[in-house]
């Protein structure tokens, strides 16, 4: 899992005698040092359980990270997620004089155990002591609990964060990805929320938190590990952005059939969709940017109100919706913990909620009405670049499903923009051959400090995008403005030598929108910037006020952000380089997915 972004590691084995545990800060490699220092023999054992961690409550150091041990060292736990009443309950045990030896939520949580196993009416069952300190927890968690008593089983449980089992001959896994055990089975158990599972090496038993039966979803993992190595590329993010024309095209792939346009799993009806008059759109970071888009689309081809939301406000500002109100969640990995929560409040107001996600059978998509999955494939760089354009174009598919269901385009028109969509990934394709060009522009900047980011109308989200990419690798300032916004502040930070990106839109379009964009460079070429501009091929009005040129492939207006995030993904991770952060795929404090509000 260690793809995902984590600040510490650590690993407990549990046989008949006790618990051995080593845990460290910082990198894999500290853990595996400790290890080779303690002696891989006293590390053996057929039962383990092991966690990455990203730091919410506690600093990353060897006593926050986990596994923790209980009290008695006979129990230990990894947890996932934020144990939200474990101030009482820290009260609580310190109370009883059981000492914490951490920061963490995550350790009352093995004191808990320890007590419900050795004394009171769960004494001596694991079972039954591990699903009364379930009882007694509140907020999002996984939770894995082993016992030296017990050294043949793993329970574990998931509220709200993910949870996937893996069944393999003669030995089973859980972990939070598939990513986990791949190398291992390709057999999984997807389970539900608040439920419990009981796994030994030649089996597993799913119940509910009060102990009741339950089940679990089997299915088979559809890609194996070698799509997630790096296929040769010095990095996953460089691999996942030259699979950007795979990850458009699967994404497209079976949604327009006969000249209709065709949705994924869905328990939204033509009707419905016929009787939406408004669209929240909720997502974070990337997604949010691809949902920003989304808006241009469905506002420009169905004529109804898009909104706009970032998901971890969304639910706290009280919207207005209602049944003929549609809300479209958009998630990677579909675990995201702010749209979780936005997703579940939409449905209390009755709001119809279709999700865009890339993870099959991950909690978002199940607690929707509908689900758009893209197909993108496991992305292992933390900075998302084919995961985004995958979201782009599948909110492309869900604004033409709406523009059909309306009736706001004709079916010709629908046709004519579905076949610009579908001219897409061969675009993609010829424009990773600007590669070298970007890498000589980021040569010539060198390690920048700071770096703003232009666009109107479309381009505006690109731009958004781009500075994110570059905040998140590169470690500096970098800033989105729409260039119409300029001379309403951010012209003042302009100044000799600062790099500008400038998302042009076609002459094709709104013509005055590209006029408009061309005076916002001259205005900026003037106070000294340096211009790295993004034009498409044939627009030669811009030439005269660019540092820097890169040309993009000719497509209609609304299609342009397919092409113009490319360029800006190249230019993120060779600034991120020359900054001296060679390690682009796992980006400082950043995690993959954010499974904690």
């Amino acid at each position: 899992m260690e793809y995902r972004g984590y600040d510490s590691s650590g690993i407990a084995v549990a046989d008949g005698a006790g618990i051995s545990l080593v845990k460290r800060a910082g990198k894999l490699a500290n853990l595996e040092e400790r290890i080779a220092e303690v002696g891989e023999d006293s590390m053996r054992g057929t039962t383990a359980i092991g966690h990455t961690r990203w730091a919410t409550h506690g600093r990353p150091t060897d006593e926050n990270a986990h596994p923790h041990l209980s009290y008695d060292g006979r129990a230990a736990i990894v947890h996932n997620g934020i144990i939200e009443n474990f101030a009482s309950l820290r009260t609580e045990l310190e109370a009883a004089g059981i000492e914490l030896s951490s920061e963490t939520d995550s350790e009352v949580a093995a004191h808990l155990l320890a007590r419900a196993y050795n004394e009171g009416e769960t004494a001596g069952d694991f079972r039954a002591s591990a699903l009364a300190v379930l009882g007694r927890l509140e907020g999002a968690f996984t939770l894995l609990f082993t016992h030296a008593d017990h050294p043949g089983q793993i329970i574990a449980a998931r509220r709200s964060t993910p949870l996937i089992v893996g069944v393999g001959d003669g030995e089973m896994f859980l972990g939070s990805d598939v990513a986990a055990f791949i190398e291992f089975t390709k057999e999984a158990v997807e389970l539900n929320q608040d439920n419990v599972v009981v796994i030994t090496a030649d089996g597993y038993e799913v119940l509910n938190f009060d102990g009741s039966a339950a089940q679990g979803r089997p299915f088979t993992i559809d890609w194996d590990l070698a799509a997630a190595e790096k296929a040769g590329y010095d990095s996953f993010m460089m691999k996942e952005i030259h699979e950007q024309p795979a990850a458009v095209r699967d994404t497209l792939a079976g949604h327009f059939h006969d000249g209709r346009v065709i949705l994924d799993e869905s328990n939204i009806s033509e009707n419905d969709l016929k009787s939406i008059n408004q669209v929240f759109v909720v997502a974070c970071g990337s997604a949010y940017h691809s949902g920003l888009l989304a808006k241009y689309a469905i506002e420009h081809w169905v004529r109804i109100p898009v909104q706009i939301e970032v998901a971890s406000e969304f639910r706290y500002r009280d919207p207005v919706l209602d049944e003929r109100t549609l809300v479209l969640a958009i998630s990677q990995s579909g675990e995201t913990a702010d749209t979780l929560e936005a997703v579940r409040h939409a449905r209390t107001q009755g709001a119809k909620v279709m999700a865009v996600c890339n993870t099959n059978g991950s909690q978002i998509p199940r607690e929707s009405d509908a689900v758009l999955y893209t197909h993108a494939g496991p992305e292992i760089g933390v900075a998302s670049t084919k995961a985004f354009l995958a979201q782009v174009a599948a909110n492309y598919i869900v604004g033409l499903a709406l523009a059909q269901a309306k009736g706001t385009k004709y079916p010709d028109e629908i046709r004519e923009i579905w076949d610009a969509l579908e001219g897409i990934p061969a675009k993609i394709e010829q424009l990773l051959a600007v590669k070298g060009q970007v890498k000589e522009i980021a040569d010539d900047l060198g390690a920048v400090r700071t770096m703003l980011f232009l666009g109107r109308g479309v381009g505006f989200p690109v731009a958004l995008e781009g500075a994110l990419k570059l905040k998140e690798l590169a470690y500096i300032h970098a800033e989105g403005f729409p260039a119409g916004e300029l001379k309403h502040g951010p012209i003042a930070l302009i100044e000799d030598d600062l790099p500008v990106v400038v998302v042009v839109p076609s002459p094709r379009g709104v013509k005055l929108l590209h006029s408009k964009i061309v005076s916002n460079i001259q205005e900026i070429r003037a106070r000294g910037a340096k211009t790295i501009v993004i034009a498409e091929e044939g627009d030669d009005s811009v030439e005269p006020y660019a540092n820097w040129l890169i040309r993009i492939p000719a497509t209609s207006s609304i299609m342009q952000p397919l092409l113009a995030t490319v360029p800006l993904q190249f230019l993120a991770a060779d600034i991120a380089r020359a900054c001296g952060n060679d390690d682009i795929d796992k980006p400082r404090n950043l995690a993959k997915s954010v499974t904690v509000e």
